[in-house]
């Protein structure tokens, strides 16, 4: 089972000093973020910001150019699994009966879901997967906090406080 989810915003992660993409579905109750190199951010910058200027002048992409005359389409660009942090996506080319699935890197299935307007459908288990891996890492991140203050005031004397003591 997939979830459908669109490109929601780019933002950059100053943690991990890396650019996210970020998927959310159309209730906006899941959200995947979806780190990347910042070459690929690039790309995918540009895509959203051309867009509507690329529309506008009618102007045609080489691949758009050569999946018509090869009568094909772009059926479905899904991310299926997570393995160890890395997102497996794919992206699915039609031509009348006949499929044609293209392994491909996240960062690729999501410029081809910008660039031909389409939704990106996330495994169940992806979703779950990232959403646990958030919780953990947010539970982490809060004991990390109050053992730092737990050890601020056990190192903290009366004279540091200035005029005010304890």
């Amino acid at each position: 089972m997939y979830n459908e989810m669109t490109v929601y915003g780019f933002t950059y992660d100053n943690l991990a000093q890396m650019p996210v993409v970020i998927l959310k579905d159309a209730g906006e109750r899941n959200s995947l973020p979806v780190w990347i190199s910042s070459q690929e951010a690039g790309a995918i910058a540009a895509e959203l910001l051309n867009q509507d200027a690329a529309a506008r002048n009618g102007q045609g992409n080489l691949l758009n150019r050569l999946l018509e005359r090869m009568e094909m389409v772009v059926g479905r660009i899904t991310i299926d699994a997570i393995n160890d942090g890395v997102f497996a996506a794919a992206i699915r080319f039609v031509k009348g009966e006949e499929e044609i699935l293209m392994e491909v890197r996240p960062s690729e299935a999501l410029l081809a879901a910008l660039k031909f307007k389409l939704p990106v459908f996330v495994a169940e288990e992806v979703v779950a997967q990232a959403s646990q891996n958030a919780t953990s890492s947010g539970e982490i991140d809060s004991e990390v906090a109050a053992r730092r203050f737990i050890d601020f005031l056990e190192h903290l004397k009366p004279a540091d406080l200035g005029k005010y003591p304890m």
